[in-house]
C-alpha cells in the first residue's frame, strides 16, 4: 500500500513539476510577450509623437509636392509663352525695320526732279519722320531754282501766264516730250499745226507717259489723248498738283514736222511770307523741319527764257530721317508687346488655376503607377497610418510566416512564399519601417537597408529594420 502512495506522490510531484515548468514557461512567455508589447508600445508612442510632431510639416510638404507636380505644365506654358513672346518681338522688330527702310529709302528717299519753267512745288514732309530737307542743283544754271521756308503752308494764290513755242521734227516711230509742273487750278492750252497725222497727249507723271508709250493707240491711259492733223487747239484743266508731260508721237514711216504753241495759266505759291530763302549759291540748300508742328518748303524755278535752249532745271531732293522717332518707336512697340504678352501669360495662368481641380480629378488616370519617392516626411505619415491600422493582421501574418519558415527549413513544407525573397534560404523574420513589408530575412534586409535604403516592394525609404522574435 505504501508503494502506490509513493508512486502517486511521485506522479504528483512530477505533475507538479510539469505544471511548474509549464507555469514558468507560460510566465516566461508572458514576460517576453509583455516586454515585447511594452517595447512596441514605447516604439509606437515614440513614433506617434514623432509623427504628431511632423504632422504639420507633412501636410505642408504634401501640399508643396502637389503644387510642385502641378508646376510642370505651368512651367511648360510659361516657357511656350516666353518663346512666343520672343518670336513676336523678333517679328515686330523685323516689321519695324522694313517699315523704317520703306520710309527712309522709299517715301522719304532721295529722288531726282526735273523742273519745268515757272514750277512751284510744295514740300511738306512729316515732322515725326523727317528732320531736314536738302535740295542739290545738278545742272548749274543762272538763274537757278530757289528754296523757300515757311512756318505754315503758304497760300496758292499767285497767278501767272506764260507761253512757249516749239517747232520740232519728230522722227519715225519716235516721240518728243516736254515736262511742266502744274498745281491744281492751272490750265494749259496747246495750239498745233501739222501736215500728217500724229498723236498729241497730256500725261500725268512718268507712269502715265510710260503707259502711253506701251500702247500709243490706246486712248484711256492718259489725261488727254488726241490724234491731230492740220491745225487746231487743245485745252486741259489741271485738278491735281503733279508733273505733266506733253508729248507728240509719230507712228509714220517718215519724219513729221510739228509746230506747237503752249499757253499756260499757272497758279503759284505766294512766297512773300517766307522766313527762309536759299538760291543755291553753294549748289545745295538745306531746311530744318520743326518738331512737332512742322513747317513747309516751296521749291520754285524761273520762267522760260528764249535765249536758253533747255530751260528745265534738274535737282536732287533728299530727306534727313529723325532717328529718335525710329528708336523710340522700336522701344515703345517692344514694351507694348511685352506688356501684352505678360497680360496674356497671367490670363492663361489664371485659367489654369481655375481648371486645376479638374486636373486633380484626372491625375490618377494620367499619373504613374508608383509615385517618385525620396528622403521626405510624406512617406512617414502615409506608411505609419497603413502599418498602424493593420498592426494586428501584420503581426499574425509575420508570426505565421516565421513558423512556416521554420517548417520549410525543417522539411515539413515547401511553401516558398514564406522564404526570404532575396536568398530563398532563411525565413522572413523581419520587416521594414515605415512601410511594414516583410519580404526578406534579417541578414538580407540589413544588406538592403545599407545598400539601397529602399523597400524592394514599394520603393519607399527604409528607416529601420525590425526583426520578428517568436516565443
Amino acid at each position: 500500500m505504501e508503494e502506490p502512495s509513493s508512486s502517486s506522490s511521485s506522479s504528483s510531484s512530477s505533475h507538479g513539476a510539469f505544471i511548474s515548468r509549464d507555469t514558468s514557461g507560460a510566465a516566461a512567455t508572458s514576460s517576453s510577450s509583455a516586454s515585447q508589447v511594452r517595447e512596441e508600445e514605447d516604439d509606437h508612442n515614440q513614433y506617434q509623437q514623432h509623427t504628431d510632431f511632423r504632422h504639420p510639416e507633412v501636410e505642408t510638404h504634401e501640399i508643396g509636392t502637389s503644387y510642385g507636380a502641378n508646376l510642370s505644365p505651368f512651367d511648360e506654358v510659361s516657357t511656350i509663352i516666353r518663346d512666343d513672346t520672343w518670336s513676336c518681338i523678333i517679328v515686330l522688330l523685323t516689321f519695324w525695320f522694313f517699315v523704317s527702310m520703306t520710309l527712309i529709302l522709299g517715301v522719304y528717299g532721295s529722288s531726282s526732279l526735273e523742273l519745268g519753267p515757272n514750277s512751284s512745288i510744295l514740300l511738306q514732309p512729316s515732322p515725326i519722320f523727317v528732320q531736314s530737307v536738302k535740295v542739290e542743283e545738278l545742272n548749274i544754271s543762272s538763274p537757278g531754282p530757289v528754296l523757300y521756308g515757311f512756318y505754315n503752308t503758304p497760300p496758292l494764290d499767285t497767278e501767272t501766264t506764260w507761253s512757249e513755242t516749239h517747232t520740232v521734227s519728230v522722227p519715225a516711230d519716235s516721240h518728243q516730250e516736254w515736262i511742266y509742273f502744274l498745281n491744281g487750278g492751272s490750265q494749259i492750252s496747246i495750239s498745233y499745226s501739222v501736215y500728217s497725222s500724229v498723236f498729241l497727249i497730256i500725261a500725268q507723271g512718268k507712269e502715265g507717259l510710260a503707259q502711253w508709250l506701251e500702247e500709243p493707240t490706246y486712248p484711256n491711259t492718259t489725261l488727254s489723248w488726241n490724234l491731230i492733223h492740220g491745225s487746231g487747239m487743245i485745252e486741259q484743266d489741271i485738278s491735281k498738283s503733279s508733273s505733266y508731260y506733253v508729248s507728240v508721237g509719230n507712228l509714220n514711216t517718215e519724219d513729221v514736222e510739228v509746230q506747237l504753241n503752249f499757253t499756260v495759266n499757272a497758279l503759284l505759291y505766294n512766297t512773300s511770307a517766307a522766313y527762309y530763302k536759299c538760291s543755291f549759291k553753294d549748289a545745295s540748300c538745306s531746311l530744318k523741319i520743326l518738331f512737332p508742328n512742322g513747317n513747309a518748303a516751296v521749291l520754285t524755278s524761273p520762267g522760260p527764257e528764249q535765249d536758253i535752249p533747255n530751260a528745265n532745271q534738274y535737282v536732287k531732293l533728299s530727306y534727313g530721317p529723325r532717328w529718335a522717332t525710329y528708336i523710340v518707336g522700336i522701344g515703345g512697340m517692344t514694351v507694348l508687346m511685352l506688356v501684352a504678352f505678360n497680360f496674356l501669360n497671367k490670363f492663361r495662368c489664371t485659367n489654369e488655376d481655375g481648371i486645376r481641380v479638374q486636373q486633380e480629378d484626372f491625375r490618377s488616370e494620367r499619373g504613374p503607377l508608383l509615385s517618385y519617392k525620396d528622403e521626405d516626411q510624406s512617406s512617414w505619415g502615409s506608411s505609419y497610418d497603413s502599418a498602424s491600422n493593420d498592426e494586428g493582421g501584420l503581426e499574425d501574418f509575420l508570426a505565421a510566416g516565421s513558423l512556416e519558415g521554420k517548417s520549410v527549413r525543417d522539411g515539413e513544407s515547401n511553401n516558398t512564399r514564406r522564404l526570404c525573397a532575396i536568398c530563398f534560404d532563411a525565413p522572413r523574420d523581419c520587416f521594414f519601417l515605415p512601410c511594414g513589408h516583410c519580404v526578406a530575412c534579417f541578414d538580407c534586409a540589413t544588406r538592403i537597408a545599407e545598400a539601397a535604403a529602399t523597400c524592394p516592394i514599394c520603393r519607399r525609404n527604409i528607416k529601420k529594420v525590425r526583426k520578428i522574435f517568436t516565443v
